[in-house]
């Protein structure tokens, strides 16, 4: 959650899809707090019942029942924001959202297991994954997620295989 927007409590959300159908496909939306929050800061809510979204450019404004004005919506940046997985529609072939991907182990072209995925980056050309070794001191490995290193995501086995070497 990007923050407020106006002066009537509606948020400014940033998508982490190229097409936020999911969240125009519910009127749900559920809360998780930001890591840090202002002391005076309003209790926020857990779950947000949409009563209007839009696109905005690269982003969405919508207004919630509750957030009734801008000092709500303000105490909501940093926010996540989720949808029911119901809500989503269905990617296309070779396309996965993130959420499929956190937790896949990644195996390199010599059998290593270099990790699990613990999370993404957005660069703008392309994502990166973030793999987290054994080693909870060692830097995440990032390895770039297009078909040049990703040879093949095989989410029934719970692994991504790709051309990456161990050290690089």
């Amino acid at each position: 959650m990007l923050g407020a927007w106006g002066v009537k409590g509606a948020i400014r959300v940033k998508p982490f899809a190229a097409d936020p159908q999911a969240l125009f496909g519910t009127r749900r939306w559920f809360v998780a707090p930001p890591s840090a929050r202002r002391p005076a800061a309003p209790p926020l809510p857990r779950l947000l019942r949409i009563v209007q979204a839009r696109e905005q450019g690269e982003t969405i404004v919508a207004s919630a029942q509750e957030l009734p004005d801008r000092d709500h919506a303000e105490a909501m940046k940093g926010a996540r924001l989720f949808v029911s997985r119901a809500s989503f529609p269905t990617p296309d072939e070779g396309e996965y959202y993130w959420v499929d991907l956190i937790g896949l182990q990644v195996v390199n072209r010599q059998k290593q297991l270099l990790g699990k995925v613990d999370g993404l980056i957005e660069t703008g050309p392309h994502c990166v994954l973030s793999v987290r070794g054994d080693d909870p001191d060692r830097p995440p490995t990032l390895i770039p997620f297009v078909d040049a290193y990703v040879d093949r995501v095989d989410r029934e086995q719970g692994r991504i295989e790709v051309d990456w070497g161990e050290g690089d």
